[in-house]
């Protein structure tokens, strides 16, 4: 059950010192730091309070979702809350016949892909019976501000309450996308969806519309998938300005294939060289790219510290839209639906970019200018953005987070990926120092860590925190 009263000093314990760990966002990244803190530390246990407006913690923005087009783009073997039990998903799975409704989720390789919810659904039931005797606390509500008060952070929320906590965890969700500019005469258009991550924002597409989509990536996949099994049949458009399209699975299982964190490799070009020869070898070897990016992806944290902040920017520019491509794959489910769509003449893939668009009539008239080739008029129904969140705006999408970044406690990490951090997760503040009671939680930190958007890595990093966190714990218990 939500926590529905928090007293004015609840980080303060009658009897004993108990500290407080505040973390700001129940989504994955930030229940399973809430998880494994609480299983981590026993001896002395810290309360453990977590702020998120879903009545359950757990799913966040990407499990909550309720469509049956949305499916895990990690095979379910591979997701697990327990980095140690790599398959504790699929065996939740059986034991509690998730897919009694979802024989497609089953491939014939023997993969499972469930809808994404199900997932959401297994990380909340983790979490449900530690919230139920009270060692993690869920505050159903958002955060409206975050400030210093002497020792503590004071947090003030939705619901009208105030909290004081000895450490504060960033664990919040990307910041929505951001329309393009070229875009913005579009924003009066009934049918212009600026973020389809919200429940419910397809629905104005009809059937028959011409559709725009900007960005070719997981999220654009998702949209063609939705749009497919709601009945459209309309013609698609979808852009970016590579003309790169989400890759799919291996056929069949490989072991990750290369090595890249030894010898130290020192510049994004030398990364990018390596890689190439790497796909070569893999080939001659009979496996596939696939296994050469799960090997990057699996020692990514080695790759992305040996690299010198220039060279990580030089990478985020120049590389990440060809990486991106290749390490966020679609589920199969998801891909056949894409080139289904493809084989019948029904969507075009383009290298492209938006020099003008506006409104005229009922019509979008957007100017597309093609990688190699002169601008050309198209016209369309209907129009999506879908080029991902707006990593560097991420101090600007919360009161909250702003008011820490103009009081020095928050930047922006200098790769714009998310929240300038160490390598112990605790936040840098304006005067470059680290903030040892303020830690960054999943995505928002893979500036400093790199890969940080699988699923693996996420819960990983979230053991990395937790055990972060009660070293803290345990020093201030045996002290005071």
């Amino acid at each position: 059950m939500a926590d529905q009263d928090i007293s004015p000093r609840i980080a303060l314990d009658a009897d004993r010192r108990r500290p407080l760990v505040a973390i700001v966002g129940g989504g994955l990244s930030g229940a399973a730091v809430a998880y494994h803190l609480a299983l981590t530390w026993r001896e002395v246990q810290p309360a453990i309070i977590v702020f998120e407006p879903r009545p359950e913690i757990g799913r966040g923005l990407a499990y909550d979702t309720r469509n049956a087009a949305h499916r895990i783009n990690v095979p379910a073997a591979r997701m697990s809350l327990l980095p140690e039990q790599p398959e504790d998903f699929l065996q939740w799975i059986i034991d509690n016949d998730g897919l009694a409704d979802d024989p497609e989720a089953n491939r014939e390789n023997g993969s499972v892909f469930p809808r994404r919810q199900l997932f959401g659904q297994y990380v909340a039931a983790a979490l449900q019976p530690l919230v139920e005797t009270g060692a993690i606390r869920h505050r159903q509500a958002l955060v409206t501000d975050v400030s210093r008060d002497g020792a503590f952070w004071r947090l003030f929320d939705s619901q009208g309450g105030q909290s004081f906590a000895d450490y504060l965890v960033i664990a919040t969700s990307h910041p929505a996308p951001s329309t393009p500019r070229n875009l913005a005469a579009l924003a009066s258009h009934p049918r212009f969806v600026a973020d389809s991550t919200i429940a419910g924002s397809l629905d104005v597409i009809r059937p028959d519309d011409r559709l725009l989509i900007v960005g070719n990536g997981l999220t654009a996949a998702d949209v063609v998938a939705s749009l497919a099994l709601n009945g459209h049949r309309g013609r698609i458009t979808s852009i970016s300005r590579r003309g790169l399209r989400a890759r799919g699975h291996a056929p069949v299982a490989q072991d990750p294939f290369g090595s890249f964190d030894a010898p130290l490799i020192p510049s994004a070009a030398q990364l990018l060289r390596h890689v190439r020869h790497t796909v070569v070898d893999a080939a001659a070897a009979g496996l596939t790219w696939h296994a050469v990016i799960d090997q990057v992806r699996g020692q990514g944290h080695a790759i992305w510290r040996n690299l010198p902040v220039s060279e990580r920017r030089r990478l985020v520019r120049h590389l990440r839209p060809f990486w991106d491509v290749h390490r966020f794959r679609i589920a199969p489910q998801v891909e056949e639906v894409l080139d289904q769509a493809i084989e019948e003449g029904r969507m075009d893939v383009l290298a492209a970019s938006v020099t003008d668009a506006r409104v005229h009539g009922d019509e979008i008239h957007v100017t597309l200018r093609p990688r190699h080739g002169a601008p050309v008029e198209h016209v369309y129904d209907a129009a999506v953005v879908t080029t991902g969140p707006a990593h560097g705006g991420i101090l600007d999408s919360q009161p909250w987070l702003a008011n820490l970044r103009n009081h020095g406690h928050l930047q922006l990490d200098p790769t714009g990926l998310g929240i300038f951090c160490s390598d112990r997760s605790e936040a840098i503040g304006g005067e470059g120092a680290a903030d040892p009671t303020l830690l960054i939680s999943g995505p928002l930190a893979r500036g400093t860590f790199g890969e940080l958007m699988g699923l693996p890595q996420i819960t990983e990093h979230a053991v990395f925190v937790a055990q972060e966190l009660a070293n803290k714990v345990r020093s201030v218990t045996v002290t005071v």
